[in-house]
Formats: C-alpha cells, sequence, structure tokens
C-alpha cells in the first residue's frame, strides 16, 4: 500500500497548485496561502517576499505544518492533504536553481524572471519544505480508513 498510497500524494501535488501553509512565533499560529511546486522526493517550494510574516517566522522556527485541498464541494467524497516538515528560505545559487526549476515549469515562468529572482533583482526568494510526514485524507480510495500516513 506505501507504493500506492505515495502514488496518489504524488498525483494529488501534480493537481494542486495552493497550499496553506502554517507556521509559529512566540506560540502564535499564523497561516498564509501560498502557490507551490514540488520534487520526486515530495519537497515543497514556493516564492515569497523575505519581509512577509511566514517568511520571518520560519526563520526563527523551522517547524511547518500544511494542507493542500482542491475538492471542495461537500457532495464529492473528501480529499485533501495535510503536512509537517522543516521550511527553510534557499539562499545558496545552486540550490535556487534547483528550487526554480520545479517552480518555473510548473507557472512558465520566463527565465528573465528566474535570473532576477536568483540574483535578488526580483523581491522574492525561494523556500522549501522537507516534509517529514504526509496525510491523505481520501474518502474517494479508503472509504473504510480515509486516513492514511505517509512518513519520510
Amino acid at each position: 500500500m506505501e507504493k500506492d498510497l505515495r502514488k496518489l500524494i504524488e498525483e494529488y501535488l501534480a493537481e494542486s497548485k495552493l497550499m496553506q501553509l502554517a507556521t509559529s512565533k512566540n506560540n502564535q499560529p499564523w497561516v498564509c496561502n501560498v502557490y507551490f511546486a514540488f520534487d520526486e522526493s515530495l519537497n515543497l517550494y514556493w516564492i515569497s517576499r523575505p519581509n512577509r510574516r511566514h517568511s520571518g517566522e520560519l526563520r526563527e522556527n523551522e517547524k511547518v505544518a500544511g494542507t493542500i485541498v482542491h475538492s471542495p464541494d461537500p457532495k464529492n467524497p473528501g480529499r485533501g492533504i495535510q503536512f509537517q516538515g522543516i521550511a527553510k528560505e534557499i539562499t545558496d545559487k545552486e540550490e535556487m536553481r534547483v528550487a526554480m526549476k520545479f517552480y518555473a515549469e510548473r507557472y512558465g515562468m520566463s527565465p528573465e524572471r528566474v535570473e532576477a529572482l536568483i540574483s535578488g533583482a526580483d523581491g522574492h526568494l525561494p523556500y522549501k519544505i522537507t516534509p517529514t510526514k504526509y496525510v491523505l485524507f481520501d474518502e474517494l480510495n479508503f472509504p473504510d480508513n480515509p486516513y492514511q500516513e505517509y512518513k519520510l
């Protein structure tokens, strides 16, 4: 079942584009929405301005959680992903290129914009979540037990 579960998670990530990201500071949680991309290891990438609240909070507390939902119709079987992991601002230029490869391909970002981002001229930075656990809530594929954990 592990392989099937991983495949379902990959398919779900491919079908979705917006995640809700939770950070916290001084025991006060915060949630934001960001567009994301992912790689073959199920790492998640997004871009944001470094002065945003979530960006500052993850610099102080790298532990994050989030959710990705794209079936809001209550008439359909519920499906969604929750995750927890470690987030970081990417500052290494080579690591930026790797992250931006996934993000740019997914969103059709021009090479010029990618270079502007990597050079610092864009005002955004790339970020990465290395997940430690995914939870797939899937009433469609697992009607008798929709809560399915996948640890990395």
